[in-house]
């Protein structure tokens, strides 16, 4: 949890909780090697917020410790859909603590939750039907945010308080009826421990370490599932649909928690992951969903995890012979005129392609698809909707605005990096050649399974 070495930042409210938790720390600090700052939050919600500041900012002096207090507004953000007076107070909070950190060096924030905060999160989550996440209640450590107190009561910590003379400062907040917790504290905890069980509250912070174990075990099963189905390219990480809708949705829904966490943005919670996972797999209708920052669609018989698509691709005039930049795609296409020579043979590979120069204009079209295309390809029966070209090329629907087309007197002559058209064949009386190629890492094909 602390490692020599690590700056810590104690959440100080004032409460016997965080009061505790830095009695200890500073205690331990040099046996740990660590340094210590302590941060107090300032919400404004209560008329008597500063004196608790003022308590707070005196014991640090006291112990010698740097402290800093933050002022934060707790307010509805634009377009966001209003979670409680409980949420948007903690997210403010915890913007305010990672400042803070950062300002100082911290590499590490450490919070007073006790067993208690434990049990009564577990609760909440269990009558709100969570899952085995959700029952995990709160994590020792995530990121950069460490419990030291979550396995020690709230009685026990008040007790070495007392013991030591130690005086911290009651939040009447904390007896308001209007927050779920604060009925779970006064009213149901101690009604279970009464006609129940008086160790209720550890056997529910007992029951949140199991899920925490069986959680860590389906992490597991997901990343290894990750590195065996998926495959990461420039559009992020690809899954086949198939694979994925044979898991239980649990695991469905953790892998793509996975892929998201290996794209740099986890922390995706259980119920947006869920819907994406059922969204993408809809056999009637699969729908595109948000993951954070990241995408999850599903093109045919894939699903990709990623970021949102770049820009289409710009309609440019090329003339050729000569080379074209495509910096939407990361890409060039080149072209060179050569005479036709006994025995010449064409460049293999789809990202070449020949053609009669005599028979083409010397500025051609590039462009990105456009809806109602149409295409003649070489060797089919005849002329097909590009939709329907791809679809059968096996390229994805993220994939399909960033290839080139590349047009000539309004007809498409070559699907960049697919196929060529029909048009401007090289025959026996062909005198010049143009050679284009498309020079790019950009894959236009699908994935392999």
């Amino acid at each position: 949890m602390l490692r020599g070495g690590d700056v810590v930042l104690v959440a100080l409210s004032g409460g016997a909780d965080s009061v505790a938790l830095l009695d200890v720390l500073r205690t331990l600090a040099p046996e740990l090697d660590v340094r210590l700052h302590a941060a107090h939050v300032d919400h404004g919600l209560r008329p008597e917020s500063g004196e608790d500041a003022a308590f707070v900012a005196g014991l640090c002096a006291r112990w010698d410790i740097p402290f800093q207090m933050e002022r934060v507004e707790v307010e509805r953000a634009p377009g966001a859909a209003w979670e409680g007076l409980e949420a948007a107070a903690r997210r403010s909070r915890h913007a305010a603590l990672g400042q803070v950190a950062a300002a100082v060096g911290a590499n590490r924030i450490a919070t007073g939750h006790t067993a208690d905060d434990q049990a009564e999160t577990v609760l909440m989550r269990l009558l709100e039907g969570a899952g085995p996440r959700g029952l995990g209640g709160i994590a020792p450590v995530r990121g950069v945010y460490v419990r030291p107190l979550l396995d020690v009561s709230r009685a026990a910590i008040e007790a070495h308080l007392r013991a030591r003379e130690i005086g911290w400062v009651e939040d009447a907040s904390n007896r308001d009826p209007r927050f779920v917790r604060n009925r779970m504290r006064a009213e149901v905890l101690p009604f279970l421990a009464a006609r129940l069980d008086p160790a209720i509250a550890a056997r529910l912070a007992g029951g949140a370490a199991m899920a925490r174990a069986l959680i860590a075990a389906l992490e597991r099963e997901a990343h290894a599932l990750l590195a065996r189905l998926g495959a990461r390219d420039d559009d992020g990480l690809v899954l086949p649909a198939r694979a994925l809708g044979a898991l239980s949705e649990e695991l469905g829904a953790e892998v793509l928690r996975a892929a998201a966490e290996t794209l740099g943005a986890g922390g995706a919670r259980r119920a947006p992951v869920e819907r994406a996972l059922r969204r993408v797999l809809d056999p009637a209708h699969p729908r595109t969903a948000r993951l954070g920052p990241l995408l999850c669609e599903r093109s045919g018989r894939w699903v990709r995890v990623g970021p949102p698509a770049g820009p289409d691709l710009e309609t440019r005039e090329w003339a050729v012979p000569g080379a074209l930049s495509l910096p939407e795609i990361d890409a060039r296409l080149d072209a060179r005129c050569v005479d036709r020579m006994d025995g010449w043979r064409p460049a293999g590979g789809a990202r070449h392609a020949a053609f009669d120069a005599d028979r083409l204009p010397g500025r051609l079209t590039v462009r990105a698809r456009r809806a109602g295309d149409r295409f003649l390809p070489w060797g089919a029966p005849g002329e097909r909707r590009l939709k329907t070209f791809f679809i059968d090329a096996g390229v994805p629907r993220w994939r399909r605005a960033r290839v080139p087309l590349v047009e000539a007197g309004g007809d498409i002559i070559w699907v960049a990096g697919l196929r060529r058209g029909r048009a401007a064949p090289v025959t026996d009386a062909t005198r010049r050649i143009l050679e284009v190629t498309l020079v790019s890492p950009l894959a236009v094909s699908a994935p392999r399974e």
